[in-house]
Parts: C-alpha cells; structure tokens; sequence
C-alpha cells in the first residue's frame, strides 16, 4: 500500500466524486477508479457506497479513512525531521486536558520556539481516554494527563501545581456569596460532572456517600461548552479551577470545594517509543523550568 495511494483515497472522500477528486489530482478518472478499486481488493473491504451521483464512505471506509490520515500524519512527520538535517526542525505534539498546567508546557514551548524557529506547535484537547490513544498510535510525542491516572505504561513528569476542584456557578447563585463549598452543598444541586475517567470515584470519598445522590443533569468534555450551559442557567458544574472566564464581567464565579479536592498532574510519554528531536528539546526546557534534573 503506497502513501499516493492513501492520499488519493483521501481525496475521494473529501470530494464525494472520482471526478472532482481526479481534477484536483491531476489524475485521469480512469486512473483514479482503478486505483480505488484495487485498494478494495487489497483491504477486502468496499470503502464506498457508489450512489447515483456521490460516493459515500461505508462504516469500513470512515474507519480507513481516520488510519489513513494518522499514517500519513506520520509519515510527513518523519519527511520534515529527515528533511531538517542538523537544524532542529519538526513538529512537537501534545494532548492535552483541559488544566492551567498548560501554562508551564507554554513557557517550556516559548523557549523552544525561541532557540529552534523551525520547530512548529500541534496541540490536541481531549480527555485522558483521548489523550491515552493517540499516544498509543504515536500521534502525539506527549500527553498530559489529569490525576487519577495510571502512569504504569508510561515514563512521566510529575508537574509541581496539582489542579483545584470547585464549583462553577452564576454569580446571582445563592451558594455564590460563600467563600467554598461543602458537601451538603450540593444536595438537590442541578450539575454538570466531567466525563474523565474516575472522577466519580474521587467525588464520592470527598463526599462521603455515593455519587448516585446527585442531581446530575449532564456530563462534559471540555469545560468551555460546560461554561456556557451554566452561564445560561442548566445548573452549576464542577470543573478545575483556571478554565473559565470568572472575571468581573462574566456571568460566572468559581468556589472551591472545601475540604480541598485537588488533582496531581503529569505529562507522560510512551515508554518504548523513542522521542524526536523536538520531543527531546522540549522536554529538556521543561525540566529547566520546573528545576528537575535530567534524568528525573
């Protein structure tokens, strides 16, 4: 299976038609419906649906679709770190949740970028679920991941500022004039809980009881979206503190949970996976940053 190959069943699948696909390819139909049609044979599969006027991806088609752009993302990875040569140049990837630990991976990011200009940024949000497979599938050189978490699979880098749960909540809310939020709080509280993995856990032994009690009307991803049902009065969210817009001008405050529910953060990377080059600059940075050793 060739790399052109890939890329022009990519481009079928953005156009819908041979046709417009072998235009923009420079490519004859004929060409290009053969090449189409031996990949199939080549995969056992039919990748398309042949409509009367389009073609649309088959379910094996849209999950050929999504390994072919990961192959491809790779192989161009490796082109442009060959290409460099002595230069420092390549991309570095990072997933990511959603934390304000973000902010010493940007400094890290800044000198990096300072010293080697070639180097360019690919950043990737999801939830550790996301985060774990795309640094299974080599797609990211780094992930970092919000506590709980199992770092078993992985070499990490512990951050030094663990992450603050509390409560994100309209300002005219009656729990908004106190300085933090209890337990009791939340009885009968209309919520919005993160979908990461294990939170209910930890929710539960700050509470004390099962999560099951909870008036939960909802679960998020990122916290932005989750930001804007509570600024329109769904209900209240738990979410870190740092990832939405509290500021006088906003509709929205942030309390603590009181006693303290905080979570460690880490920024892993596969065990047996070497880094690239970048991926070793940076980390290089990051560790100068926090005053950890090499090695550490």
């Amino acid at each position: 299976m060739e790399l052109r190959v890939l890329r022009n069943f990519l481009a079928v699948a953005r156009e819908g038609t041979v046709t417009h696909a072998a235009e923009r390819l420079f490519l004859s139909q004929p060409a290009l419906s053969k090449q189409l049609k031996e990949l199939e044979e080549e995969l056992g599969c039919l990748l398309f649906t042949r409509g009367a006027r389009r073609l649309s991806l088959t379910p094996k088609g849209h999950l050929f679709r999504a390994r072919a752009e990961e192959i491809l993302a790779l192989a161009d990875r490796a082109r442009a770190e060959l290409a460099a040569g002595e230069a420092l140049a390549g991309t570095l990837a990072i997933g990511a949740g959603e934390t304000p630990a973000m902010r010493l991976l940007a400094r890290a990011a800044v000198a990096l970028r300072a010293r080697h200009p070639a180097v360019r940024l690919a950043l990737h949000s999801g939830n550790a679920q996301d985060v774990a497979a795309r640094l299974e599938r080599g797609l990211d050189d780094f992930g970092l991941l919000i506590a709980p978490f199992d770092l078993a699979p992985y070499d990490f880098l512990r951050l030094p500022r663990p992450d603050r749960w509390g409560l994100l909540l309209r300002k005219d809310c009656p729990l908004a004039a106190k300085p933090a939020v209890a337990p009791g709080d939340l009885a009968g509280l209309p919520l919005l809980v993160s979908r990461q993995a294990r939170v209910p856990g930890d929710l539960a032994a700050w509470l004390g009881r099962p999560t099951d009690g909870l008036c939960v009307v909802g679960t998020y991803n990122l916290a932005y979206n989750a930001a804007l049902m509570v600024a329109e009065g769904l209900g209240c969210a738990l979410v870190l503190d740092g990832l939405a817009d509290v500021s006088p001008g906003s509709p929205l405050a942030f309390r603590p949970l009181a006693p303290a529910l905080t979570a460690d953060v880490a920024l892993v990377w596969e065990r047996h996976r070497p880094l690239s080059r970048p991926a070793r600059a940076f980390l290089g940075l990051l560790r100068a940053e926090l005053g950890v050793p090499t090695g550490k």
